[in-house]
């Protein structure tokens, strides 16, 4: 199976291109690779598709910055999809019905059917999508967790079985199409004058017409109640990082198939540790005589607490290292690690003794650094000022 092309290659774009750029872009390759432009070409049918899938999400801020980060594997665990479409698992009506109007009718009005030899194809109709926000702490996000919330939520109507009509029977057969839900137009494109089938004006696409409304759902087909979603994040997710569970969200009026439940991940911030990528910092404040002589302290990790030797003659902003102490990489490439920020302690109030004492090292060699010395501590944070 071929890798797929990097989206941005794809529309012919730079990663800082602009929202009217990626758009004057998609419109240009649509148009040159359009099926009633190239008939039987396969090619140009897969290529059509690509530079849809490619302005479905670049042209989505959320989307757009969800590939930036992740790439292709927009989607997670448990949580296939990114959001965006994919290629090959999508129809022209898909392309048609959603970006159809940036081609102000150039595509001719396809009215959510898609024409294949003459055959029409109804398109479901889709509920809404909804979205929960799910809060994690580190541990959480280190290990993978799963979840049980509950959701309220537009379900099939249990008394017309999502019909809107009444006992799930009183409707009658469209009389303007005949119940196929499609009527035939014609239409000029850019390519000259096509046929296609669009919804039925009367029924809307059902097909039927309802003769009386369900007395529960008003005709509406659905009703609102509370759901119990289960479901597992996978380790290492991201703050704002949008998972997909597909099917989940608000079922269809009238039939269909239902949204999905968008689960945005926020990041409980810790109280010690900061959090780098896949990386964890703590600020790890010692005491003068800790950082001359050395020893042995215990620092807090995601997990818990660990044991860890301050080499003698540590100084400020030096980092000491916990590997794999960190979060894990959501495509389990690896594990980052625990970095240790070391500050020193200095009194701001001091007694006549302690005066006394301090002052007796400033004649020391030891505790007078020389040029040597200064410049190899100074290029450790060379990089800090630059």
């Amino acid at each position: 199976m071929a890798a797929k092309r990097d989206y941005y290659e794809v529309l012919g774009v730079d990663k800082n291109a602009d929202e009217q750029t990626i758009k004057s872009a998609y419109r240009k390759k649509a148009l040159k690779y359009h099926p009633d432009k190239n008939p039987g070409n396969k090619e140009a049918e897969e290529k059509f598709k690509e530079a849809a899938e490619a302005y479905d999400v670049l042209s989505n801020p959320d989307k757009r910055a969800r590939y930036d980060r992740f790439g292709h594997n927009m989607g997670q665990q448990g949580f296939p999809g990114g959001g965006g479409f994919h290629a090959g698992g999508f129809t022209m009506e898909d392309i048609f019905s959603q970006f159809g109007d940036i081609f102000g009718g150039a595509f001719g009005n396809m009215g959510g059917f898609e024409s294949a030899g003459g055959r029409s194809r109804r398109r479901q109709r889709r509920g809404t999508d909804l979205r929960i926000k799910i809060k994690l702490s580190l541990k959480e996000i280190s290990e993978g967790v799963s979840k049980t919330v509950k959701v309220p939520t537009l379900v099939k109507c249990s008394h017309c079985d999502g019909t809107g009509a009444k006992d799930g029977k009183a409707f009658n057969t469209c009389p303007t199409c005949g119940g196929s839900g499609t009527v035939l137009r014609q239409h000029q494109s850019l390519f000259g004058l096509t046929q296609s089938a669009v919804e039925c004006p009367q029924c809307h696409g059902n097909g039927k017409i309802i003769t009386e409304n369900c007395t529960f759902c008003g005709g509406k087909g659905v009703e609102r109640r509370e759901e119990t979603v289960s479901f597992s994040i996978p380790a290492g997710v991201q703050d704002g990082q949008v998972l997909t569970l597909r099917g989940r969200g608000n079922a269809a009026p009238n039939g269909g198939v239902n949204g999905d439940l968008l689960i945005v991940i926020e990041e409980i911030k810790d109280p010690q540790l900061i959090r780098d990528g896949q990386d964890v910092i703590y600020n790890l404040m010692l005491d003068i005589p800790t950082a001359i002589l050395g020893g042995q302290i215990e620092v807090p990790t995601i997990t818990g607490r660990a044991r860890l030797n301050i080499p003698a003659g540590t100084q400020p902003g030096k980092v000491l290292r916990l590997r794999g102490k960190g979060l894990p990489s959501t495509d389990n490439s690896g594990r980052g690690d625990e970095l240790i920020n070391i500050m020193v302690y200095i009194p701001e109030q001091i007694s006549d003794e302690d005066r006394r004492v301090i002052s007796s090292l400033s004649s020391n060699p030891r505790f007078t650094p020389d040029e040597s010395t200064k410049t190899r501590i100074f290029s450790k944070f060379k990089h800090i000022f630059e």
